[in-house]
């Protein structure tokens, strides 16, 4: 099977002149034809190296080229071998390096060289990660594929931060949402099931929406004190936290200006962040065991 080029690659993917991915594809890969092409769709985490799962270490190390969103953390890309190639198509808000469609055509292409593919996505592939829609564009084809679980950055938000998603006598259960519509849809959620006090809600890419999904949930019952916490690269070492109400979250966050990704953790067990406990916590944890004497 020809290789593609750097030419045909742009052509057929819609990449934008200057995108850093052709700089890695530029550069052929060497044929592998004869063997047949994988593509391992795998969650990274929430960013933290010691929270990656040994399956997805071991994935990553063995593929002949890794495919990354902007979310999966530098330190996490620092675990990859140099000689790998890279190619990045990670997504701003309204800034798509490589649209999806895009993505799927690739990973497919790449599949069909041969050729062992690592799509490594931040969090979990198939919580807000359009995982399914890339194994399905390749299995649509008859290209191979398997899922990597990953710790999703609501997890990962709530050990850094020690606030629970569940607790006796504060939240019964747990919702994830999305706060982003592709193509910058309505957010038409179902906000009067979303208002309940005894469930803690979980915002993905919620910051440019957080006025409305706010004001939404207090409209529909759900109290407008209720605790709020923003958190930002969770569990990297350029994690911050902003901590408010529903109603004061939207101008707590605009004055702030945390860098993507966040998610909000909005309920009740909110309630039990106590900085001052984690940040002795980590103490100890830097200290090593003596600190425990």
């Amino acid at each position: 099977m020809a290789r593609l080029s750097a030419f045909s690659l742009s052509k057929k993917y819609n990449l934008p002149a200057g995108v850093r991915a052709m700089n890695v594809l530029s550069q052929d890969f060497p044929p592998k034809s004869h063997l047949p092409g994988h593509v391992h769709l795998i969650g990274a985490g929430p960013g933290d190296p010691e929270l990656l799962t040994r399956r997805a270490l071991r994935l990553m190390i063995e593929a002949d080229v890794v495919v990354y969103d902007r979310l999966v953390s530098p330190e996490i890309m620092a675990l990859i071998p140099a000689h790998i190639r890279r190619i990045d198509v990670g997504k701003l808000p309204k800034a798509h390096k490589v649209p999806q469609d895009g993505i799927n055509a690739m990973l497919i292409d790449l599949a069909r060289q041969g050729l062992r593919v690592a799509r490594v996505k931040g969090g979990d592939p198939l919580i807000f990660g359009r995982g399914s829609e890339e194994a399905e564009a390749c299995r649509a084809v008859g290209i191979a594929c398997d899922y990597t679980p990953g710790i999703t950055s609501a997890q990962g938000a709530a050990c850094s931060t020690g606030v629970p998603l569940t607790h006796r006598g504060l939240a019964t259960g747990v919702r994830y949402v999305t706060g982003h519509r592709a193509r910058d849809g309505a957010l038409d959620l179902d906000w009067a099931s979303l208002a309940s006090g005894d469930t803690t809600l979980v915002v993905y890419m919620g910051v440019a929406n957080i006025a409305e999904i706010s004001g939404k949930l207090i409209a529909h019952g759900l109290a407008a004190e209720t605790p709020v916490l923003a958190v930002a690269s969770a569990t990297t070492p350029r994690e911050t936290r902003v901590l408010s109400d529903l109603a004061g979250i939207a101008a707590a966050v605009a004055d702030a200006q945390p860098e993507a990704p966040v998610l909000f953790i909005i309920g009740r067990v909110v309630s039990l962040y106590e900085p001052a406990l984690l940040a002795a916590a980590l103490a100890c944890e830097g200290a090593g065991m003596a600190a425990y004497a």
